[in-house]
């Protein structure tokens, strides 16, 4: 049973390394790709997330951005324009 629980914890911290495709070298935006992550950790890395319907929104990381299916990609750091607070 110990094990079963470390398996599924090993397996929803995998679901959120896999958040994005990195984008070419010299460019800091990754795209969120599928499957999107269905569990992220409490980490607290501030990104910038591109919506799909236009705008940018802040969220507490990169895998919190990519589990929102309103966002198409994000950047590092908070939004510099004070983006909107994200959802998740």
């Amino acid at each position: 049973m110990k094990r079963a629980g470390i398996a599924a914890l090993a397996l929803a911290l995998g679901a959120c390394a896999g958040t994005g495709s990195k984008a070419p070298a010299g460019d800091t935006v990754t795209a969120c790709t599928a499957p999107r992550p269905q569990v992220c950790t409490m980490v607290y890395d501030p990104v910038c997330a591109t919506l799909i319907a236009g705008g940018r929104a802040d969220y507490a990381s990169p895998c919190n951005a990519c589990a929102d299916d309103a966002v198409a990609a994000w950047a590092p750091g908070a939004c510099e324009d004070g983006g909107s607070a994200g959802g998740r």
